[in-house]
């Protein structure tokens, strides 16, 4: 394969992650078949990605289902590869929900089973919960990992100020710190990452992973010309996505990708590659997770990794030119200390 997957520290801990790893949200359980998914899978371990992404509210559940089937069928090495799910919506029930020590480690739990795994690498909480104490869910993060349910747990969704309450908790009470934060990052979504998550990796060591770099497929330019069928805005439970599409905002966005596919075909990529490409370059991104419902989808996309290089001072300008959104900076310090 004439791509070649690099490997990062996820944010100061000691963790390798691969530069692009695997998301399951919309397609695993869900919209492809088992056995699509076992041969997406299989492409993304072959070609060197080490980093699968699931949540126990992906599917209802499903994902993690799939998941675990694939990965007890292919037995690879369990040191091979790295496994996080993430933790908020598990139920219909009120305690099936939240960051509450009760559903920390009984979701955890219920992700363990369901993925046929003794731990997973890291827990991620998939929002900040504002009805549970911070030394509450820290404490409880800090249990499942002394038990060796998990090895790290990071936020997902998080801001900067509820990451920093949360290190400052771990530090006065000396449990353990959040090591990573999942985020959206976009040729449209630029802000969090680009200013306010280098100053976090600098002050407190957190590290960051991308979900959603073709803004849920807006950046393949698929939708240029409406909604087909057969895409993830066609789907039910998607019509956010589609109004979204569909809006004054998002037509104007579409206009800009014309230009921006235009940058692509200069340097000889697809429009999806060189958004991919974009993401990775941030030299404060540590991996960004690529969702795929078929195997040309992903062998596609993991290309994007050779045109890193293509994107030079000059591309990235005439980028932020067209986009017109790169952030500014303000004087004052971004993040509460």
């Amino acid at each position: 394969m004439s791509a070649r997957i690099h490997y990062k520290n996820l944010g100061k801990s000691g963790l390798r992650v691969s530069m692009v790893g695997l998301g399951t949200w919309v397609t695993f359980g869900a919209q492809t078949s088992d056995e699509t998914a076992e041969e997406i899978l299989t492409l993304a371990y072959e070609s060197g990605i080490n980093f699968f992404d699931t949540a126990e509210v992906y599917a209802a559940g499903k994902a993690e289902i799939v998941l675990g089937n694939i990965l007890q069928k292919k037995q690879w090495r369990r040191s091979s590869y790295i496994v996080s799910s993430k933790i908020y919506w598990g139920g219909k029930a009120e305690t099936e929900k939240g960051l509450s020590r009760k559903h920390i480690i009984e979701g955890l739990k219920g992700s363990l089973e369901r993925l046929q795994l003794e731990y997973v690498d890291i827990v991620f909480a998939n929002k900040p919960d504002v009805h549970t104490p911070m030394e509450e869910t820290v404490r409880a993060f800090t249990h499942v990992i002394n038990q060796g349910w998990a090895m790290y747990w990071g936020t997902s969704r998080w801001s900067p100020t509820d990451i920093m309450e949360a290190y400052s908790v771990a530090r006065q009470f000396n449990l353990i710190p959040p090591v990573a934060e999942q985020t959206e990052y976009h040729l449209f979504q630029r802000e969090k990452v680009e200013l306010q998550m280098p100053e976090l990796y600098h002050k407190i060591g957190i590290g960051t992973v991308i979900w959603s770099p073709l803004a849920s497929g807006i950046l393949t330019g698929k939708y240029d010309d409406g909604i087909p069928i057969h895409s993830r805005a066609a789907l039910k439970g998607y019509s956010w996505l589609k109004d979204k599409i569909l809006s004054e905002e998002g037509r104007r966005q579409q206009g800009k990708l014309r230009e921006v596919a235009e940058v692509a075909d200069r340097i000889g990529c697809s429009l999806s590659q060189l958004a991919i490409a974009w993401c990775l370059k941030n030299e404060n991104v540590n991996c960004v997770l690529l969702g795929a419902s078929n195997v040309d989808q992903l062998y596609e996309n993991i290309q994007a990794v050779q045109y890193i290089s293509k994107l030079t001072p000059n591309i990235m300008h005439e980028l932020d030119r067209l986009l017109g959104n790169k952030p500014k900076a303000n004087r004052r310090d971004n993040v509460s200390r």
